[in-house]
């Protein structure tokens, strides 16, 4: 998330010093790749370069074209860096050594509609809403679309078709809707008696709410790592001695008030938040947890050994708080994942390392043991158009 606030500050300020850029996104892969499809960079004329689509090795060739395309004002172009001959690969000077390929559309961003993408992105992360970027990146024998045309759906229902065609811009908007709903990443091929196009349907997830429950000594760096990722970070205690911005500078929010009632923190509770208790006094865990366990929040972390918490569910189950079986599978305790941890900033890393893998589907083991690619496949389908 901090990656798109990086790009999307970056471009803000070019904008104000009348300075040209292009984007540089990541629209298809195959086989063994650095980055994913929308992964995304931003490059001046200037030769800055704002995030990376790779490890280091295709930002240099991008950027060399960008600035090409900036000064010869040329529209939106694919360029496929193909890694799985190893020979050309190290001819060529790349050196990835993926054993894989990697479609990169790179975007003139003075052309027009040219930076609505960015826009819609932040009004995305401004307005907690998720969205869908429907990007053409491959036209083959159909006259009426071209490479980089697009269209957009937030969840709020704003759509921003840029499809000149009127039927292809209903059916691209038909699957964005679609796309947001099942709120995954995939890529459409559309067959059609004269040719080919190709979409990358891509969610923007707006930053995820991190309810830190405690604002002792090691929350601090609870806090510090989970903005390091642009998470949206909020540090509820009763405590206002503890609750301050210079123990907590980057939090977004700061809430003093009493773990029970819960008036002040239920607008909270939602089934996008996750939250972590570590108020390290038995009686307000007790008071919080009342709250929280039957709330709809997506993970919950009770910092504490596993006795502890036995004891606070057994005093909870005595005021009728007793998780259900769908409840209990988003409670960790002790929570964290296994890296021996010892100081606050170890045990805060296994804690952002756990929710990270919680939300991002990920198990939490070592990559070395997983077989297969350590990245879930981009779905790619298929579909036959009369258009």
């Amino acid at each position: 998330m901090n990656e798109l606030k990086r790009i999307l500050q970056a471009f803000e300020q070019s904008q104000r010093r009348g300075q040209q850029t292009a984007l540089a996104t990541v629209v298809q892969t195959s086989g063994s790749v650095y980055r994913r499809p929308g992964a995304r960079m931003l490059l001046t004329e200037e030769g800055e370069i704002i995030s990376a689509i790779s490890g280091g090795c295709l930002e240099a060739d991008v950027l060399a074209r960008a600035q090409s395309s900036l000064e010869e004002e040329t529209p939106p172009f694919v360029v496929r860096y193909d890694t799985t001959n190893t020979e050309e690969d190290l001819l060529f000077g790349f050196g990835l050594g993926c054993n894989g390929i990697v479609d990169v559309l790179i975007e003139p961003l003075h052309k027009k509609n040219g930076g609505s993408q960015l826009s819609f992105i932040r009004e995305c992360l401004e307005t907690q809403h998720s969205g869908v970027i429907a990007t053409v990146f491959a036209v083959e024998g159909v006259s009426n679309l071209a490479v980089g045309d697009r269209a957009m759906m937030k969840s709020d229902g704003t759509v921003i078709n840029q499809i000149s065609d009127s039927d292809w811009g209903q059916t691209l908007i038909a699957d964005t809707q679609k796309t947001l709903t099942k709120g995954k990443n995939h890529i459409q091929s559309y067959s059609l008696p004269q040719g080919e196009i190709r979409v990358l349907f891509e969610v923007i997830h707006p930053p995820l709410p991190l309810l830190v429950f405690g604002a002792g000594y090691d929350a601090v760096p609870v806090v510090q790592f989970a903005k390091q990722l642009g998470w949206q970070v909020m540090v509820i205690d009763h405590r206002g001695e503890y609750l301050t911005r210079d123990r907590f500078p980057q939090a977004d929010q700061l809430l003093e008030c009493k773990p029970d009632p819960a008036d002040a923190y239920q607008h909270l509770l939602t089934p996008k938040a996750v939250a972590v208790v570590m108020t390290h006094r038995y009686v307000s865990d007790r008071a919080f947890l009342k709250h929280l366990i039957p709330s709809p929040i997506r993970y919950l972390g009770i910092l504490g050994p596993k006795q502890r918490t036995a004891k606070l569910r057994q005093d909870l189950g005595q005021q009728k708080i007793t998780a259900t079986s769908e409840q209990q599978q988003r409670i960790y305790n002790p929570v964290g994942l296994d890296i021996a941890a010892e100081t606050p900033e170890e045990i805060a890393i296994s804690i952002i390392a756990e929710i990270q893998a919680v939300i991002g589907g990920g198990n939490g083991g070592f990559l070395r043991d997983r077989a297969g690619s350590i990245y879930t496949p981009i779905q790619h389908s298929w579909a036959t158009s009369a258009l």
